[in-house]
Order: C-alpha cells, then sequence, then structure tokens
C-alpha cells in the first residue's frame, strides 16, 4: 500500500522520533511511504542514511498521492490543501496515531472513528489508533529484526568505540541519562557516586545539566561523566543495550528502553495540570501488575522521586530484582502484535 505520513516537530524530536521509526518500519515490510515533516533538522543526525522505501517531503509540499493510507501522528492535523483534496468516494484509510498511554481511556477510544463535518476534511472519516501495553491497543512499536539485533549486539565492542577507558568501564556500572529538566538531578548525581559509576548523557538538556552540576571535571565521587554526541536512532538503541541502568523520558526512548530489557526509570513529559502523574501511576500499575518481586516497591518509589511525586530514595534498587522484573514485562510485551503489524491490519480492513 502506499502511505502517507505526517509529522510535526512540537519541541524535544520525540514526536519525530516515534513517527520515522513507524515510517522506516512500515517501508522495511515492503510499504511505499512519503514522510510529511514541518522541520526535518532532526532527521540529519537521527537518521542520516534515510530509510529504504520512505521519501521525505516538507509539510508545505503536501500533495494528492493517491495514497492508500494516510497516518496523521499525535494529532499534528492536515495540510488544508491536502485535506481539501482527499477523494471523498473511496478514500484512503485515514488514521491518528495516537499519544501512548497504559491509562483506561486507551483501551475504550482504540479503533474508534471521528467523522468530520466541517473543514477542509469535511465528509471524511478519521480513526483513532491507540498504542499501548494490551491486546486492546495498537501495541508498541518493534521492529521485525530487533530481537535478532540484540541477540548479536556486543556492547563492549560498541562502548569501545566510544573512546571510553576500557581499564574504569570495566569495573564500572554504566548509566545513560536522557530526561527533561530535572530538579532531582543533583540527588540522583549524589546517588550514582556512592559507587564507581560511568554515566553517559545523551546530547541536549541532559549533558547541559549534568555538565553544570559537575563542572569541567564531570566527576563526584566514583562519578565519571561523558557527554555524547547526538546519536542515530540505531546507536541511542545500542546505547540502551550497552548500560546497566537507562533513565529514559517521553515516549520514543521510554519504549526502547523496554525493549532493551535492562532496569530502567522514565520521566514523563511534564503537563501544568499535572495529567503526567496519571499517566505514570497508569503504567507503574500495569508495570506491577502480575509476579511482584522483592524489588518491586524500590523501583516504584524511584519512579515516582525522579519524577518529583516522592522523597528521593536513599538507595537504588537491587539490580538482579529490577532486572528480572524488566526481562518478564518485555517477554509479556513481545507476545503481543507490535504496532505496525496491527496498523497495517487496521488499515486495511478501513480501506
Amino acid at each position: 500500500m502506499r502511505w502517507d505520513v505526517f509529522c510535526k516537530v512540537v519541541d524535544h524530536h520525540g514526536d519525530v522520533g516515534v513517527a520515522w521509526r513507524l515510517a522506516a518500519d512500515l517501508a522495511a515490510r515492503g510499504e511505499s511511504v512519503r514522510f510529511h515533516l514541518d522541520d526535518r533538522r532532526a532527521l540529519d543526525w537521527m537518521a542520516p542514511d534515510g530509510a529504504a522505501g520512505v521519501s521525505v517531503a516538507g509539510w508545505s509540499a503536501a500533495g494528492d498521492s493517491g495514497a492508500d493510507v494516510v497516518v496523521e501522528t499525535f494529532g499534528c492535523g492536515l495540510p488544508s490543501a491536502y485535506a481539501a483534496g482527499l477523494p471523498r468516494e473511496h478514500p484512503p484509510a485515514w488514521i491518528d496515531v495516537e499519544y501512548l498511554s497504559a491509562e483506561p481511556y486507551v483501551e475504550r477510544s482504540h479503533g474508534l472513528p471521528s467523522p468530520q463535518f466541517d473543514g477542509p476534511a469535511a465528509g471524511l472519516r478519521r480513526w483513532f489508533f491507540y498504542p499501548g501495553f494490551t491486546s486492546r491497543t495498537g501495541g508498541l512499536l518493534r521492529e521485525s529484526d530487533l530481537a535478532e539485533r540484540q541477540r548479536r549486539f556486543e556492547a563492549w565492542t560498541w562502548l569501545r568505540s566510544l573512546r571510553l577507558s576500557d581499564e574504569a568501564a570495566a569495573h564500572e556500572r554504566v548509566v545513560s541519562l536522557f530526561c527533561y529538566e530535572n530538579d532531582r538531578l543533583e540527588s540522583l548525581l549524589d546517588t550514582l557516586a556512592a559507587e564507581p559509576t560511568l554515566l553517559l548523557t545523551v546530547a541536549g538538556i541532559a549533558a547541559e545539566q549534568v555538565g553544570a552540576a559537575l563542572g569541567a571535571s564531570r566527576r563526584r565521587g566514583g562519578l565519571r561523566a561523558v557527554a555524547l554526541p547526538l546519536l542515530t536512532q540505531r546507536d541511542y538503541d545500542h546505547l540502551l543495550w550497552s548500560c546497566d541502568l537507562n533513565f529514559v523520558r517521553g515516549e520514543d526512548s521510554f519504549v526502547r528502553a523496554q525493549w532493551a530489557g535492562a532496569p530502567f526509570v522514565w520521566q514523563a513529559y511534564r503537563q501544568t495540570d499535572g495529567a503526567h502523574e496519571r499517566k505514570l501511576e497508569a503504567f507503574l500499575d500495569r508495570y506491577f501488575d502480575g509476579t511482584p518481586t522483592a524489588a518491586d516497591p524500590s523501583i516504584r518509589a524511584l519512579f515516582r522521586a525522579w519524577n518529583g511525586f516522592a522523597p528521593w530514595p536513599p538507595r537504588l534498587p537491587s539490580s538482579i530484582g529490577w532486572r528480572e522484573r524488566c526481562v518478564g514485562w518485555r517477554r509479556s510485551l513481545v507476545g503481543q502484535v507490535d504496532l505496525t503489524s496491527e496498523l497495517l491490519r487496521f488499515a486495511a480492513e478501513r480501506r
């Protein structure tokens, strides 16, 4: 099928990160994809080699391409002229791939129609498609070759490619940090400094905050921090696979950390109405549902503390129980249909 995928960059590149992974995965499965983006600068470092089967077009360049499926990501809308030009007889399947959440409304809203009664798209029907963590949602993005790539991956080979000190890295806990601005950062650095730790900070806010906190030495106690360059999406996956603990944020890195199967802590995107707390608690309820481990209460406390909803804990949870939880969670997610497969089925039924 021919797909037009639309995305607008809002602030932190998470939206384009998810949308690009989706476009590339569709193409890898034999689909023809045109990716419409209002600001393509992030693709220069995120996906510098592009993806076979995906052509990139500007937002204003969107014209009638005879698409079989139109995907609007995160409610970004469609260019007015493009929407007005969509055929009313035998229209393409128009699907809004929404934000990921574990909240109950996702299962209720997934797959619902949204008839358009006015505006340039009047007479058309849009369908809501919600990613999620259960079989009653659209699932999570997971490439067909992801498990095999992880199986072949050698963490220390990749870490050495970053020109880190092998002697030091061999006895250090390795932690990645990708975050929004966070006033708990000093507490985290103090906790990590209690034992030998190599902190790898992702370019942007994380590296800037750590640099300001640690100064030119980028050291505190047993902690040393290294600021990474901008990473491609594939190398960001490699970073997650190489670490003992990953701090992630938003949506794209959140999902990739879950596929990594290593301990992770998620920072939800802060919203002024406090909706991020409900989103965090809904995920934690889902994440800890099932067979508990001894480490579960301390893991939950750390998630809540990092997001500003609880006091900072005196120590990190047990790494053994934590990894056990992560591996079990990943196993449960692998048992579900992935997002791209579900989207292909969903679109075919609505054409």
